[in-house]
């Protein structure tokens, strides 16, 4: 039973594309940070795989690395940093009006509120400081002023969510956790969750108090 007066602690837990954010924001970030004749040059490479994820045949979390690390091995680290930022600064006119305002209710609520994405950490990282939200992403790999085009971690997703949440922070610690999500990549996150809203599928959002 709780003390009088006794504050309840509340966790939210946000998947970014297709939840808070309307939009696949890894591809969309490829088409604005390079040249589209990289893109195309660079993609003929990859064509099989890129195929194959299209006919379901090569899935989601597979793919992202390969198609990261084909895009953007050995590119400058400040430039691609910089044109991160103004990506980032667009993103932030495309967030979901609803799930935005679900985000600012649980912050003004006092909750803690957590961005958990595939995407990956360089325009991620902008963003979740805008929203001033802490963040759980797929992180980036720098050497020597180039992007490696490796992963410092593995791709952010499924059960990977659920492992990295459970990693930052005690749920024990919780007397709520909410996760908003959008796909079966999200269903892991889901299971740590007292409330769950599935975007494109649940009409209602939680009801926050």
């Amino acid at each position: 039973m709780y003390e009088p007066h006794q504050k309840l602690k509340a966790l939210a837990l946000f998947d970014f594309d297709g939840t808070l954010c309307n939009k696949d924001s890894f591809t969309g970030f490829i088409f604005y940070s390079l040249s589209k004749r990289h893109i195309v040059r660079q993609g003929i490479k990859i064509l099989p795989w890129i195929q194959g994820y299209y006919l379901n045949l090569y899935p989601a979390h597979a793919m992202r690395p390969r198609l990261y690390a084909a895009m953007f091995s050995q590119t400058d680290q400040q430039k691609i940093l910089k044109l991160a930022e103004n990506y980032a600064e667009q993103l932030m006119t495309q967030l979901d009006p609803p799930l935005y305002q679900q985000l600012k209710r649980h912050q003004q609520l006092g909750h803690e509120v957590v961005l958990v994405s595939a995407s990956v950490d360089l325009y991620l990282k902008p963003i979740a400081h805008k929203l001033g939200v802490h963040l759980i992403c797929t992180e980036t790999a720098f050497q020597n002023q180039k992007l490696t085009g490796l992963y410092q971690t593995v791709d952010c997703s499924g059960e990977q969510k659920k492992l990295r949440v459970l990693e930052q922070f005690n749920l024990q610690e919780y007397d709520q956790v909410y996760a908003y999500g959008n796909s079966d990549e999200d269903l892991a996150m889901f299971e740590l969750a007292t409330h769950h809203f599935m975007n494109g599928q649940d009409k209602c959002l939680p009801t926050l108090d």
